[in-house]
């Protein structure tokens, strides 16, 4: 028989007012949000069982998180560390490096207001390959190599490789090629 676990009452207005405001919020980490919900459920007097079906996930996992709850407070929402080494690149590197490939590429033609072609830098490359982009991080002081450039973009879903256009036509007539058989 599953013990019977409700979240403690509050110790303070401000402790109340924050739980709520996670539980609410939709700019803070998943995970803490899940955790408040299953808090402010258990103040209205809901059973875990009932909290569980609502957020999703095992009554085990609800009566832990009330436990910690009442054992730590607030502060028993967060993530605990986590054994194992550290991330080398952080987040706000990860986030310089996607918003990088957003950027025009030093090579890449621009037009000028006196109707000349110029390129930011003649020798870059016109469009961002993953050791052109490396190079960029590099003198942003970013100590990546390429392969990781390569692990983070494939994980952010972020596509560097612009589309050629000689891979598509505007023109009606094209027939595309068939495959070789």
């Amino acid at each position: 028989m599953p013990k019977l676990l409700k979240a403690r009452p509050a110790d303070s207005l401000q402790e109340e007012t924050t739980i709520l405001q996670l539980a609410r919020s939709r700019h803070a980490p998943m995970d803490v949000i899940l955790r408040a919900r299953m808090v402010v459920g258990s103040w209205a007097g809901q059973r875990t069982a009932s909290i569980a079906q609502q957020l999703d996930c095992h009554p085990q996992t609800v009566r832990e998180r009330l436990d910690r709850f009442n054992a730590e407070g607030v502060d028993g929402l967060q993530d605990r560390p986590r054994s194992g080494r550290k991330r080398r690149i952080g987040e706000a590197e990860r986030s310089a490096i996607i918003a990088l490939v957003g950027t025009a590429p030093p090579g890449r033609l621009v037009r000028e207001t006196d109707g000349e072609l110029r390129a930011e830098d003649a020798d870059g490359a016109a469009h961002w390959t993953l050791n052109a982009l490396t190079d960029r991080a590099q003198q942003q002081g970013i100590r990546i190599q390429r392969s990781q450039l390569r692990r983070i973009l494939l994980d952010e879903g972020v596509r560097w490789r612009s589309v050629r256009s000689w891979m598509t036509s505007t023109d009606p007539e094209f027939a595309k090629k068939e495959p070789l058989s």
